[in-house]
């Protein structure tokens, strides 16, 4: 039987490992653009999402659902499997893999973007994610204290802000853009719908994104704003392009599945050493 990953096991990787994993993908060269379009089933209790991917060594994908009823509503496991044979290896716990690679991605980001001097955190949302995210952080960062805010709440804690998460499901934006200081960096990963946001249009003039393609075509936060002044974040890891410092930095995620599989393949190989 295949060996299967629980949540315990995936999160030992630690979101540190994680950050490395990911940095490394990037590092060696590989291609984000060449993973396929998120595919979204509808089926009677909610949708089927499928995002595979493809590398070196491994190939994967993931399989989650979003079901209309019933808690957890987010579920689904990952298959990951040998690159030249596509023989399955393993079976991954998907819903901590995502709780382990979302936040991790954007601790890559707030480490290639942000000071390195001690920073004051908000975050936007109280979930798992938001909370992730704080861990994440802490990671790559000294954090001096975190605000959380619902969507409700003033956002008046934003001007003092080192670095701005955004975890929610929010469809409009959280807070206005003459709120964050140029040095800040801010960082939004609760949404991959083309007509959801949770950014002002102000604050989107130059982004840091995961893929040009994949941003203009899910990155409702870029398509709303018409950003068209798009960074591929492999371009910041490998040195290739220097992200102006005149304006706040902004990082837009909307998760993709090479994150997943550079994550999961760091887990399979933590497991089996």
């Amino acid at each position: 039987m295949l060996p299967f990953l629980d949540h315990h096991q995936v999160m030992a990787l630690t979101y540190a490992g994680a950050v490395q994993a990911l940095r490394d993908a990037l590092l060696a060269g590989l291609d984000v653009d060449a993973d396929p379009a998120r595919t979204v089933v509808p089926v009677p209790a909610g949708q089927l999402l499928l995002m595979p991917s493809s590398g070196a060594r491994y190939t994967g994908v993931k399989l989650a659902t979003v079901a209309h009823e019933g808690t957890p509503r987010i579920k689904g496991v990952y298959v990951l499997m040998d690159a030249a044979t596509l023989t399955p290896l393993a079976l991954l716990d998907g819903p901590a893999l995502t709780t382990l690679r979302t936040p991790a991605v954007s601790a890559l980001a707030v480490d290639l973007l942000a000071p390195t001097t001690p920073a004051r955190l908000v975050v936007f949302g109280r979930g798992p994610q938001a909370h992730g995210h704080v861990t994440a952080t802490r990671a790559v960062r000294e954090v001096t204290g975190v605000t959380f805010l619902g969507r409700g709440d003033d956002p008046a804690p934003v001007a003092e802000a080192d670095i701005v998460c955004c975890a929610t499901t929010a469809r409009t934006p959280l807070f206005p853009a003459r709120l964050v200081r140029p040095g800040a960096t801010v960082v939004a990963v609760g949404s991959h719908e083309p007509d959801a946001r949770e950014l002002p249009a102000e604050l989107m003039r130059t982004v840091v994104v995961e893929s040009v393609p994949t941003a203009l075509r899910e990155a409702g936060d870029v398509i709303l704003a018409g950003t068209t002044d798009l960074i591929p974040l492999a371009s910041v890891v490998r040195h290739e392009i220097t992200v102006p410092d005149d304006r706040p930095r902004v990082f837009k995620s909307v998760g993709m599945a090479w994150e997943d599989l550079a994550v999961a393949a760091a887990v399979y190989e933590a497991q089996a050493s």
